[in-house]
């Protein structure tokens, strides 16, 4: 039995035991009324694109002011630097090399002749053996709907509906990325916003979970044709002007969902989670962050993100505790009366209700085996966006371990020059300019050996050296 499946399997055992003390929780009396769950996820919308994150030139009114109503997380991030790998991550609860979704489609992508290892086969759908956060939700007595992006496979087991949604809804799914010539509705947003409300609306009086997982911002890029006049007239750089109009049109989105929250009185009882899936594309410079989409620098992994529940979270309030999308399951789970569930992510309800409380973790980590194609602004490499790498946060420092150097170059006997390690104190050095691996040598050795250690804990596959009879194939891979 391969890796990944004994741990598909032990996750599926941990899970079915923790949903058998869901369900046994839902049949006990309870005083107060489960609260509705929202969760919107914007695709391809980096930190730095948001107004309420520091963006001066782009506009995101509603996002912005639905900041101002709950709480803003300042150092959250995607389980990945790509779509697939960190919705499979949110969906799960699990790492990667849980899930053994590592890109979208492949993890060979680029040319071949500059890889140095041989990439960890990608698995492009998330195994219908994991228990999902709606199939979580739906033993909660939840009703589940996804509206938009899956992007998580679409056999029979693999399929939202077979996934736990009750309703899955996406006129995109098809082709999602392709332009289409519908001023009125860009990316479709305005159609899954309404389908969202509709939704919400006609399950009134029982508890539900909404995905509304947009496919604004990811290219081809599409808005209003008054949006884009807009950002011409106010003098957008010229690459960015249909960037800022759809960018504008998602938030304009945002506001619409939020207002019918507001006017349908649901709310008071809804806990709403705005936040983004990865990183910008290349289009969106995320300076001072390091880096963009496919990479595991700041850039490429830091996402916006706020938590908006009335008369629970204190408006205008701020988190600095790190926390990662994997959180969102137990997140879920505990708001809807369970918090017995053990998963790689940590209930965060803790720190929506006092910004002064921390998560007991102390590290998140993320495990990339492969190679993405097209450099990102200030990356490592002038060649791909991302090599074989795992990284690792803890506290204010962060640890990237590229493979190719640690693996080919004999690993800790040439630790100090062979250029494997990297390590940045991110409280001093938010940009990731300057490696500390070699100047502050005890520190990275103790982040080594806690990330390290992961890698053992966690089985999770690494990359191995080329051979005559092994050697890594070109794929298309997806355009992700």
């Amino acid at each position: 039995m391969s890796k990944n499946k004994v741990l598909i399997n032990k996750t599926k055992q941990i899970l079915t035991a923790g949903l058998v003390a869901v369900c046994g929780f839902g049949a006990m009396a309870q005083k107060n009324q489960k609260p509705n769950i929202l969760l919107i996820l914007a695709d391809d919308l980096g930190y730095r694109d948001c107004g309420f994150t520091g963006n001066k030139m782009f506009e995101t009114p509603n996002i912005d002011a639905a900041a101002k109503k709950g709480i803003v997380f300042n150092k959250a991030y995607a389980a990945a630097g790509n779509c697939a790998p960190s919705r499979a991550g949110l969906l799960s609860g699990c790492y990667s090399p849980r899930t053994g979704v590592y890109a979208v489609g492949s993890t060979t992508r680029g040319p071949i002749k500059e890889m140095k290892l041989v990439p960890v086969p990608n698995n492009t759908e998330l195994n219908g053996n994991f228990v999902t956060i709606a199939e979580a939700m739906k033993a909660q007595g939840y009703t589940t709907g996804l509206f938009g992006k899956w992007h998580l496979g679409h056999s029979a087991t693999t399929k939202p509906e077979a996934q736990g949604f009750d309703v899955y809804f996406d006129p995109r799914k098809d082709n999602p990325n392709q332009r289409r010539n519908v001023p009125d509705d860009p990316k479709s947003i305005f159609t899954l916003t309404e389908a969202a409300i509709k939704f919400m609306n006609s399950n009134k009086g029982k508890p539900t979970f909404t995905y509304l997982a947009h496919h604004a911002i990811h290219s081809s890029l599409e808005s209003r044709p008054e949006s884009l006049e807009k950002f011409v007239k106010k003098g957008a750089d010229k690459k960015l002007q249909l960037y800022a109009a759809c960018l504008y049109d998602l938030d304009a989105g945002v506001g619409k969902i939020m207002e019918f929250l507001k006017t349908s009185g649901l709310g008071q009882n809804t806990l709403v989670i705005f936040t983004s899936d990865n990183g910008a594309t290349q289009q969106s410079s995320q300076e001072p962050l390091r880096g963009n989409k496919g990479c595991y620098y700041e850039g490429g992994i830091r996402e916006p993100f706020i938590a908006v529940w009335p008369n629970k979270i204190k408006p205008g309030s701020e988190q600095n505790t790190p926390i990662i999308n994997v959180d969102l399951y137990p997140t879920f789970l505990a708001a809807a009366g369970n918090d017995d569930i053990k998963l790689d992510g940590e209930n965060l309800l803790p720190l929506f209700l006092d910004q002064n409380k921390t998560t007991k973790r102390d590290k998140i980590f993320w495990h990339f085996p492969g190679y993405l194609n097209d450099p990102v602004i200030r990356g490592r490499d002038k060649i791909f966006r991302t090599r074989p790498v795992t990284t690792m946060r803890k506290g204010d420092w962060k640890i990237l371990l590229y493979h190719e150097e640690w693996l080919l170059g004999t690993g800790a006997k040439t630790n100090d020059n062979c250029n494997a390690v990297e390590i940045y104190n991110l409280k001093d050095d938010e940009g990731e300019r300057v490696d500390l691996s070699n100047i502050n040598i005890p520190k990275r050795d103790e982040l080594l050996g806690d990330l390290l250690k992961w890698i053992r804990e966690t089985n999770a596959p690494l990359p191995t050296a080329i051979t005559e009879t092994n050697k890594p194939v070109l794929s298309e891979g997806g355009k992700e």
